[in-house]
């Protein structure tokens, strides 16, 4: 997995979002405007894309994003609780229908204990509620490697938002309407026959 993945994710992602009428903003740490860059890089992805936050710092994550001290002191930034308040920001900040945020540990240091070199979080909110989060352990595959997946990684993501729940929905409401059609039509010969019974009784 490498950049002819990111390109052809960006380029179905862009795609999509370009069909549906959706706009991104993305959240990032450890991939430093990797993500965004990778978006930007197709052509045209100005009606898609609107802006980048890199916030490698705690002090970027709380003043561009939004993020409480609160969170970063008691979950750290490498976490679950800080993607996700990462990506939620951004979709405020941005006023976007979609935005991803990654945070985590590229190497080769870094390292605490519990979160080992390669330890990624994502996080990816859409403006209708919607929240994945996903963590990584890619272990000490060196950094450009770490990054890389990262990318393909939330690219990914975006992808999973932007097909919306109507994508799984839509079988199924089809074929939920389908059924009652079917129990209604021998009703409806039932009914037809009641006046020709009537006037026998």
């Amino acid at each position: 997995m490498g950049g002819s993945d990111a390109r052809a994710l960006s380029r179905s992602l862009l795609d999509l979002c370009r069909m549906r009428k959706l706009t991104i903003a993305t959240a990032e740490s450890c991939t430093g405007g990797l993500v965004a860059g990778a978006l930007t890089d197709i052509p045209g992805s100005s009606d898609v894309i609107d802006r980048g936050f890199v916030t490698y710092s705690n002090d970027a994550k709380r003043a561009m994003l939004g993020i409480e001290a609160s969170t970063l002191t008691n979950f750290g930034a490498v976490s679950k609780e800080t993607a996700t308040a990462m990506a939620v920001g951004a979709l405020e900040r941005a006023g976007v229908d979609l935005a991803v945020a990654i945070t985590g540990i590229a190497g080769p240091g870094g390292a605490t204990p519990g979160k080992p070199v390669g330890l990624v979080h994502f996080a990816a909110a859409a403006r209708d509620g919607r929240i994945i989060h996903r963590e990584h352990r890619f272990g000490a595959i060196g950094r450009s490697a770490v990054r890389q997946r990262s990318v393909v990684e939330a690219l990914r993501m975006l992808m999973d938002l932007a097909r919306g729940p109507q994508a799984q929905t839509k079988p199924r409401a089809a074929a939920t309407r389908l059924r009652p059609r079917v129990t209604r039509s021998p009703r409806r010969h039932a009914v037809k026959r009641r006046p020709t019974r009537s006037p026998r009784g």
